[in-house]
């Protein structure tokens, strides 16, 4: 899968290297009248650039404001079965918006993934996604297996007697980014992932379970209950941790305001 990156602006670009060393197959677009010593390819009007790219590619990322974006997709839309997935994000990376082709797209996975690599905000508007309220937090042994992982999601489920359709997020911390065994869940269960940076877990004000073995191990006295509750708003955990041999998992329910 192709994924572009485009930036207007000096403070875009001082991404590129961080996003280079967490995603693959990553092309860098930059203004001309930017300076940085990534290799990009330089344009002169993000008008043209995008109806250039809009084919090209299967994924557009832009460090962008939002309307500038828009104007420039505007001209190129033409079905969310065929268009790319469009992720905008502000150039201080506190936000990554899906824009364009959220669900059929994969504009939904990209905006978390891209906000895993930085640490921001994903945020979501499709309805389908939005209305679900679940996020189920997820500690594991290092090399915990696929199917003990999405057994324990499983049987926390169970416990709380609530069904999986009603997950919009599973969660843990940075540290297991790159836990296979978590990541097949993910992907198996269907269902995306974020990962929540070690300082904003040690930072949470709820009350949560504690462990000196989890702190010993990672650094922080939980993972799963803090993992859950801040990986979304007003949040309340409504299945405490719950150990399932090597995997750790507690659910927090969002409150909506309807």
């Amino acid at each position: 899968m192709k994924t572009a990156f485009i930036t207007l602006s000096q403070e875009g670009a001082a991404l590129i290297p961080r996003l280079l060393r967490a995603l693959v197959e990553v092309d860098c677009f930059v203004h001309e009248s930017v300076t940085t010593a990534e290799e990009c390819d330089r344009f002169a009007r993000i008008v043209d650039l995008t109806g250039k790219l809009f084919s090209q590619y299967r994924e557009l990322i832009y460090a962008a404001p939002c309307g500038v974006v828009v104007r420039s997709l505007a001209n190129c839309v033409s079905s969310k079965l065929t268009d790319p997935a469009v992720v905008v994000m502000d150039v201080g990376a506190r936000w990554t918006v899906s824009l364009l082709s959220g669900h059929e797209g994969g504009a939904n996975n990209l905006a978390i993934r891209v906000a895993n690599v930085f640490d921001a905000e994903p945020v979501i508007t499709t309805t389908t996604e939005a209305v679900k309220d679940l996020i189920v937090g997820i500690g594991c042994r290092r090399g915990a297996g696929c199917g003990q992982i999405v057994e324990a999601i499983q049987s926390a489920l169970g416990l709380a007697m609530i069904p999986l359709a009603r997950v919009r997020l599973l969660a843990s911390a940075e540290v297991k980014h790159d836990e296979e065994g978590l990541l097949q869940a993910a992907e198996q269960l269907k269902i995306p992932i974020r990962f929540l940076s070690m300082a904003q877990i040690a930072s949470c004000q709820q009350e949560v379970s504690q462990s000196e073995f989890v702190r010993k191990s990672v650094g922080v006295p939980a993972v799963a209950e803090p993992a859950a509750l801040l990986a979304g708003r007003r949040t309340t955990l409504l299945l405490q941790k719950t150990v399932f041999n090597q995997v750790t998992v507690a659910i927090a329910q969002e409150s909506f305001t309807l």
